[in-house]
């Protein structure tokens, strides 16, 4: 499969010593908002911090020791490190990474720690595993039972690395009993019926929900939306969304959802069909919508070399090209997604709204295996109500 994100920091690390200063110019700050002087509707319910659970997902069973997206993603709705704890798991690329730019307080965005999040508890099938996360964030705690801390917690956070979803279901079910706001990681249900159960189980029990790629909150994703709201380029004619890393028929059903994630983000809904060539470790990808201009997707371009992926943008009066990088600094602009996300996430628990419509994420997953489809039979345009029934 795919080279993930754990290789490219480690093949990554000796870009890293430079970093430091660079990083802190590369800072775009944020106002800090104030801290509430009393309780009102959307605060913690202790007045002071949202409890966050964390789960661990595993991959067809086995653990994710380290699990990226967790150690990675969640880790910003924390406001403490124990980085010499932490550093003895970490590879080294991540040692480096999590000390230059990730809990460097120069690489704050302004806004870093949030003031009223914290991970409190952090589950994982086998307890052993879970310790090492615990150990390495001060005050959270081993969860032995989802129940249980589904009833201690204001929110969920799921995190898996690079799986395909196939347990999710039943590791958020508790929380979304209770009406837990739940960040449910991609691929949220593996099947196009596993993604509809856990979307009607979260509409069933009114908890806010949210999943998407991590390229829905790149750097570049916001400035397209300012050329949008500015008018003088025109409106959208064609979105080429490009990944970087190896095509593989198993790694389509993983990594594919990023492209897809990326022309559902910038075009909405309402995709009608796709198509897939793909030849040894590149696959190319046709998307239609009946009202709506096109988007190429690219998996496995070799050229994307230190960006992971390219998304290019065709205005009426120019194009757009973006990738996570910020001033072409690739770990700065990763750390900006992973942190915006979580952002995301977080202003889903205070308000309750969900960021990320039902219908992109049921529609990424049927995009997956209308493409696996057309790639059985000679690439022919697949229609998503031929996967969605």
């Amino acid at each position: 499969m795919d080279e993930n994100r754990r290789e490219w920091m480690l093949r990554s690390a000796t870009q890293l010593a430079a970093l430091g200063a660079g990083a802190a110019a590369a800072n775009v700050a944020q106002a800090q908002p104030a801290t509430p002087q009393a309780p009102q509707p959307g605060t913690p319910p202790d007045g002071k911090s949202w409890r966050v659970g964390v789960i661990s997902s595993r991959i067809r069973g086995k653990p994710q020791r380290i699990n990226g997206h967790t150690w990675h993603f969640a880790q910003y709705l924390h406001p403490t490190i124990e980085m010499k704890t932490a550093q003895k798991y970490l590879d080294p690329g991540n040692q480096k990474y999590f000390e230059a730019i990730v809990r460097n307080p120069a690489c704050n965005f302004g806004v870093l720690p949030f003031p009223d999040t914290r991970i409190t508890h952090y589950y994982e099938a086998d307890p052993e595993i879970a310790k090492l996360f615990a150990e390495a964030f001060p005050g959270v705690q081993v969860s032995t039972s989802l129940e249980k801390m589904a009833e201690e917690v204001d929110a969920i956070w799921l995190g898996d690395a690079s799986g395909f979803g196939e347990d999710h279901f039943d590791l958020i079910a508790p929380g979304l009993t209770k009406g837990l706001p739940t960040f449910c990681d991609k691929p949220i249900g593996e099947t196009v019926a596993g993604t509809r159960k856990i979307l009607e189980f979260a509409r069933q029990h009114k908890a806010p929900l949210m999943s998407a790629s991590i390229f829905r909150y790149e750097w570049g994703v916001e400035e397209v939306r300012r050329i949008q709201a500015r008018g003088d380029m025109g409106e959208i004619q064609y979105v080429i969304a490009s990944m970087a890393g190896g095509y593989s028929p198993q790694g389509w059903f993983v990594y594919g959802q990023h492209p897809c994630w990326s022309v559902v983000t910038l075009l909405g809904a309402g995709v009608e069909a796709v198509s897939l060539y793909a030849r040894g470790s590149s696959a190319h990808g046709f998307v239609v919508y009946p009202d709506r201009p096109p988007a190429e997707i690219w998996y496995g371009r070799p050229d994307l070399v230190g960006n992971y992926n390219e998304t290019s943008v065709h205005f009426q009066k120019g194009v757009y090209r973006y990738s996570p990088a910020i001033e072409g600094n690739f770990l700065f602009g990763h750390h900006y997604e992973m942190f915006n996300m979580a952002r995301a996430f977080r202003e889903m628990i205070r308000t309750r709204v969900e960021p990320v419509p039902h219908q992109e994420i049921l529609e990424v997953t049927a995009m997956i295996y209308a493409g696996a489809k057309s790639l059985e039979e000679k690439s022919r345009l697949v229609s998503l109500a031929e996967v969605m029934a």
